[in-house]
């Protein structure tokens, strides 16, 4: 898509101080934590990846676009160019011309480059005649300024009694950045039961030290043991839920209940107004969960390129890597916990 608003804009790559960077990503409508330039240096320490950030700007030089890619290549899993990799967002931000003419410079670097799929994710529409992937969805839910309000108005007399569950088993919530290895191990061992390879610790704690302004981690402990853990995000006035897990031997005393109350009760008392549940596929058993504690649906509509067709990232969800799931699932844990980051890393 090309018109007089595209073609006046220049996309250079970004060579400036990362405030720069950050101060635009704030000030834009569209901006989210994943545009944040913390990420690069994420990418490259925890998991060895080149990012790319363009800049779109105008005649007088001022900067009117961002986008930051991320290159994930492997010779099992193949050659992506995303943004964000691992993460819901961080597509082309700025003026609606800004963004279309980085779309097109995205796939531009796509061709240069020889990769498979180039995948730009948002939570907002952008002008591109790129193909749109509709298939992961997020949930919203509107946090008023008083618990006892989502408590008693929101919360139907079911959801309330499987909260009370893990309360009587007299079960807490643990928040800070102290509680990456309290999250991670419980992380770990969830997705090895459900066949994923886990992405390594030095991931979630580079997050925490890069981005500790942002990130929250949070545990819930039975006996001193955690039992149930979540990495999320706070940016504006929304926070996201980007990773959780439950350890599935405690499922009879419901520990991811009180782990979605207890981050809630966190965000009201700081203020915040949404909670976002984090991406999931349409009328999954997650979407389900997450659909219960009233919310609403957000559609997440990523724009995409490839050369030959590609459709999607790699995916446990997709039915050529089923048999590898049910195998992996079967794994030792330790034996799991090593080989996973190796290919955890290339799956974006």
């Amino acid at each position: 898509m090309t018109d007089r608003a595209t073609e006046e804009l220049e996309i250079r790559s970004f060579e400036g101080e990362a405030a720069e960077w950050d101060d635009f990503v704030a000030t834009s409508d569209h901006g989210t934590f994943c545009h944040l330039i913390g990420w690069r240096e994420v990418m490259a320490d925890a998991l060895g990846h080149e990012s790319l950030l363009y800049t779109a700007q105008d005649r007088d030089g001022t900067i009117v676009g961002a986008l930051p890619l991320v290159r994930v290549k492997s010779r099992i899993f193949g050659d992506y160019l995303v943004s964000m990799p691992f993460l819901n967002y961080g597509g082309p931000i700025g003026s609606p011309a800004a963004q279309s003419r980085l779309a097109e410079h995205a796939v531009e670097a796509a061709k240069r480059l020889g990769v498979d799929l180039v995948e730009l994710r948002t939570r907002h529409p952008v002008e591109t005649d790129l193909s749109l992937s509709e298939r992961k969805i997020t949930v919203l839910l509107d946090l008023p300024p008083d618990e006892e309000v989502l408590w008693k108005e929101v919360f139907p007399a079911k959801l309330r009694s499987q909260i009370r569950r893990p309360i009587k088993e007299n079960m807490e919530g643990r928040f800070g950045l102290d509680q990456v290895e309290a999250f991670y191990s419980v992380f770990t061992r969830n997705m090895r039961d459900l066949g994923t390879p886990v992405l390594p610790l030095s991931f979630f704690e580079r997050i925490a030290s890069v981005l500790a302004e942002r990130a929250v981690f949070g545990a819930v402990y039975w006996r001193e043991q955690p039992v149930a853990a979540a990495a999320g995000f706070i940016w504006r006035d929304e926070f996201e839920m980007t990773w959780a897990s439950s350890l599935r031997e405690h499922n009879r005393m419901a520990p991811n209940m009180l782990l979605y109350w207890t981050f809630m009760q966190q965000m009201i008392a700081r203020g915040l107004k949404v909670f976002n549940f984090g991406r999931c596929s349409p009328d999954s058993g997650t979407h389900r969960f997450k659909r219960q504690w009233g919310g609403n649906d957000a559609q997440l509509s990523w724009a995409q390129w490839s050369p030959s067709g590609v459709s999607a990232t790699p995916s446990p969800d997709r039915p050529i890597f089923r048999a590898a799931t049910a195998a992996w699932s079967r794994l030792p844990l330790g034996l799991a916990n090593r080989i996973g980051p190796f290919l955890s890393r290339n799956i974006p």
